[in-house]
Formats: C-alpha cells, structure tokens, sequence
C-alpha cells in the first residue's frame, strides 16, 4: 500500500476547479488497488471538499498547506496560528492595503472590496511591467473569488480570531518587488511559517506549517511507512513534501526548483499528468 500525496492548483485540477475524467479514473484505480491517495492544497477544507464532491472523489485532504489533516469526516490535525500573531499582522496588513484573506475553520472570508484594491495596483504596475495585463489579472482574482465556502469582510475587524480559528493568512499581489519586500520583512521571523503557490501569492501560517509535515502526520495515522508515500505537485510549496516523500514527481508545467527536486517529471496539468504518473511511475 502507498500514500499518495497530489497537489491541486497545477496539478489535479483545471482552472474551472474541474478534475478530468482520466484523472478520476487513474484515482479510483489505484484506490481499488489498495492504495490511499490523498489531495494536498493550500486550499480550504470547505473548497477541497467541493472539489472532490463534483468530481465523485472520496479522498483524505490536507489542506491549508498542511495546516489542517482531515479524513472521513474527522479533522486529524491542525495548526491555528496564535491570536497575538494575527492581532499583530492583520492591521499591518490592512493599513498597507494590500489584498488579502483569512483561511479559517469556517471558510475562506474575502475582502468586500477586494477586487477593486486589486486593480488599483494592477494599473500602477501596468506604467512599469506590460506583461501583467488585464485579462490575466482579472482571471487571477477571479480564482480567489470563485472558491466554495466563503464569506466576506470590510476588513480584519469583522473577523474574531478567539472563535475563528484563523489557520492562514493568504496575500494575493501583482506587484512583484512589492511583495518579495513584504516576504523579506517576514522571513526572519520563526512565529510564523511562509510559502507559496504562484508569483502573485504569498502564505503566512503557523510555523510548523508545511505540506512535508502534513504528509509525515497523515503517514504516521495511516501507519505507512514514509518509503511508501508519493508527492505529485507543480509549485513552491510542494517542495516540503518532495522532501518527506518516497517517490516525488513533479508535473510538466511545474516551476524549475520542483522539477529539479522531482525523481520523475510527468505530464503537464493540462495533459492529465497525475493519471499518467499514477500509472507509470507508481
């Protein structure tokens, strides 16, 4: 029996949050054969479990990009970031207004206003870097808007940590030097945990928080050993779990450091590269 760990965004899933059929085919298959495969996103619980639910998928999840490990309706674990941590970033956050969203036990809430503070600075970048155009920034917020499970705020003081159970902090930017500073201002501190999925993005979470810890915690409640576990994925913060994992493949589109990190390159998203790892890599 092996655990197999794949990544959603970039990987299972097309941009409409679909899987396609032979994904869920190969999926199903390996199922049968005894095998456990299970979805690691930086996605929310509610949105991961719409995901597998239109797809006719039953799989465990971790989610939150490591931050919560669910399975059979029964959370395994989960990391909620300290409330002083929160009450510390958040108005930082809002006072420099950047875009941002709170991943909580509840969902995902979003900004009232977000999209408009968005396009704000898209516009202001657009005078420096003619590739980030409007199309492609308009489909990026729209990924953000299209999740399942949200809710929405005027800003960090409509959300109350003390019952949220805020499990990350999500910044979505188009402004490329902006946001490597706000990483940078971050990086130094150990209170915190920071990844990412995309160029746009950047993921604060509680420190311990990683897909590698999320597949060594679902590994050890499974009772399989870590020789026995795969990781299929495309971007930045599936490299903790190419670390973790027997077997990691990384997908054809996937960003050069996973491709280099990846026992196995497969096909890209697009060409249901998971379908033909699963078949001929594990």
């Amino acid at each position: 029996m092996k655990l197999i760990a794949v990544d959603l965004d970039g990987t299972l899933i097309k941009k409409d949050r679909s899987i396609s059929t032979e994904n869920v085919k190969a999926i199903k298959a390996a199922q049968e054969k005894g095998d456990i495969v299970a979805v690691c996103s930086g996605r929310s619980l509610q949105d991961t479990e719409d995901i597998l639910k239109l797809a006719g998928l039953d799989c465990p999840m971790m989610v939150g990009n490591g931050a919560w490990t669910y399975q059979d309706g029964e959370s395994i674990d989960q990391l909620v970031m300290p409330e002083g941590i929160t009450e510390e970033l958040l108005p930082e956050l809002e006072n420099e207004k950047w875009y941002y969203e709170i991943y909580t036990n509840q969902g995902v809430i979003l900004l009232e206003g977000g999209k408009e503070r968005l396009r704000a600075e898209v516009q202001k970048v657009q005078q420096e870097n003619e590739e980030v155009t409007t199309a492609w920034s308009e489909e990026e917020m729209g990924i953000q808007y299209a999740q399942h499970g949200t809710g929405y705020m005027k800003d960090y003081r409509d959300v109350d940590p003390a019952t949220a159970e805020i499990y990350k902090i999500f910044v979505l930017s188009f402004d490329r030097k902006r946001l490597k500073k706000l990483r940078d201002r971050l990086s130094p501190r150990t209170d915190v945990s920071l990844t990412s999925s995309g160029i746009t993005k950047l993921e604060i979470a509680h420190p311990s928080v990683s897909k590698g810890y999320a597949l060594r915690r679902m590994a050890e409640e499974m009772g399989v050993p870590l020789e026995h576990t795969a990781a299929i994925g495309d971007n930045l913060n599936d490299l903790s779990m190419f670390e973790i994992a027997g077997t990691s493949i990384a997908m054809g589109n996937a960003v050069e450091e996973v491709i280099e990190a990846g026992d196995y390159v497969t096909k890209s998203y697009m060409e249901d590269g998971v379908a033909y790892a699963l078949k001929n890599y594990l």
